[in-house]
């Protein structure tokens, strides 16, 4: 058997600790099907001598992780700290500068410098893998970037972060508004040091903008991407949308048009009774349209120690077994720098607005649309309040431009009390 592979770990967080676990408990596995061992020479973290749970006894310290990254007894950097920057993207440079391998679980480094990253890579004949970045336990970097790249990627799409999703299904599941179960994430540990990182879409965003990279050959344009979190999403949304057969998910999109390439991370309904309405708790979804296979849907744990775990040493072990892959797919310099196209693709739309109780106000609703060349495929009123009438309209396929027009028409009616919220219905 050949020589061991040596892991350098930053980061004895949730994931590396994970790590250490699966290469200690499974050392004769992962052996067997990597061709040769894999061991932890050394590590880095912020606190040297707190109880993890695991021993790193054996293990060379490094309280400097671009240290760590540059020791001549480290084959393959593992960074797991974590922050599009400092430390993190530090210690990845130097890895890369000292011809070391790197797999990463950092999915905002990648978002904001995976185009320099990669191409520092590719010049330095290295590889930065990064399954862990992205759906958690989902393998779904490997079936892009391998099990189908033969496909002509028409969309990706999917529910890529667990604690909005278990925010939405909670909401429907108790009756509870927003705010309540926002407290109960983050009493649960599911919320971001920094929340708006979940319930903004921003994590998400991070991720779609690599799996975009990847599906379509661009380079990482997370600029780029729609962003709109959940926050405005109420119980009455939820409830509403339900009877009418939809549920609300925080869905990533990105598909290819004549436009340019479309990034949105934003609510939307989806059909109930689809696999991603059918989707619960903080369980992630990708779904990706190929042209010769057709629709692909991965469904798994989009976080945790085991989970993320896994998706490193899967990396750890392709590089093992000396399978290299560019980082996104293909060489860095050939992936292509496209212009970013908004919204513009049609689809049906919810609106939900309330009416003052005045005579005709429906009438002048529908006039508005109407006059925006938007259609009516289904609506409904709910019981008045004092002075007000709830109406839910599904409409017909539009563009969110001509949706827009008609929502400012709508407010200059005079019948419309506050803003009208607006979600798109996506067709999965």
């Amino acid at each position: 058997m050949s020589d061991p592979l040596r892991l350098g770990i930053a980061g004895l967080g949730t994931v590396g600790v994970g790590v250490l676990k699966i290469v200690r408990d499974q050392a004769d596995l992962i052996a067997a099907r990597a061709g040769r061992p894999v061991e932890v020479t050394a590590v880095s973290a912020r606190t040297r001598d707190k109880d993890r749970g695991v021993s790193i006894d054996g293990m060379a310290w490094e309280d400097d992780p671009v240290a760590l990254a540059t020791r001549d007894d480290v084959d393959l950097f593992v960074e797991v700290m974590g922050g599009s920057d400092g430390p993190a993207k530090a210690a990845t440079e130097a890895a890369i500068e000292a011809g070391k391998d790197v797999v990463t679980a950092n999915k905002a480094m990648l978002a904001i410098h995976g185009q320099a990253l990669a191409e520092a890579a590719e010049a330095a004949n290295v590889v930065i893998r990064f399954e862990a970045a992205v759906a958690g336990g989902i393998p779904v970097i490997k079936a892009l970037t391998e099990g189908l790249s033969a496909n002509r990627i028409e969309r990706v799409m999917g529910v890529m972060n667990g604690t909005c999703n278990y925010i939405l299904t909670r909401m429907e599941a108790t009756r509870q508004g927003y705010n309540a179960l926002f407290e109960e994430a983050d009493k649960l540990g599911y919320l971001e040091a920094d929340p708006m990182l979940d319930v903004g879409g921003i994590d998400a965003g991070h991720k779609l903008a690599l799996l975009s990279s990847i599906a379509f050959g661009t380079r990482v344009d997370f600029d780029a991407v729609q962003l709109e979190g959940i926050q405005a999403i109420t119980l009455e949304d939820i409830v509403q949308a339900r009877d009418m057969g939809y549920r609300i998910k925080l869905l990533g999109v990105a598909q290819m048009t004549g436009r340019g390439l479309e990034q949105r991370m934003m609510p939307c309904l989806v059909p109930a009774g689809s696999p991603l309405g059918q989707l619960e708790g903080g369980t992630n979804m990708v779904v990706i349209d190929g042209d010769s296979v057709g629709q692909i849907v991965m469904r798994g744990a989009g976080a945790g120690e085991g989970p993320t775990a896994s998706a490193v040493m899967a990396d750890v072990i392709d590089i093992a077994r000396g399978i290299r892959v560019s980082t996104f797919g293909q060489a860095a310099s050939g992936l292509r720098q496209v212009r970013a196209a908004s919204s513009a693709v049609p689809a049906p739309y919810y609106i939900r607005m309330a009416l003052l109780d005045k005579p005709g106000a429906l009438a002048k609703v529908a006039t508005v649309l109407g006059d925006n060349g938007i259609s009516i495929h289904r609506m409904r009123q709910y019981d008045h309040a004092e002075t007000t009438a709830p109406v839910l309209i599904v409409t017909h396929r539009t563009t969110r431009s001509a949706l827009d027009e008609a929502v400012a028409g709508m407010l200059r009616t005079g019948v419309v009390a506050g803003d009208p919220v607006v979600l798109r219905i996506e067709e999965v």
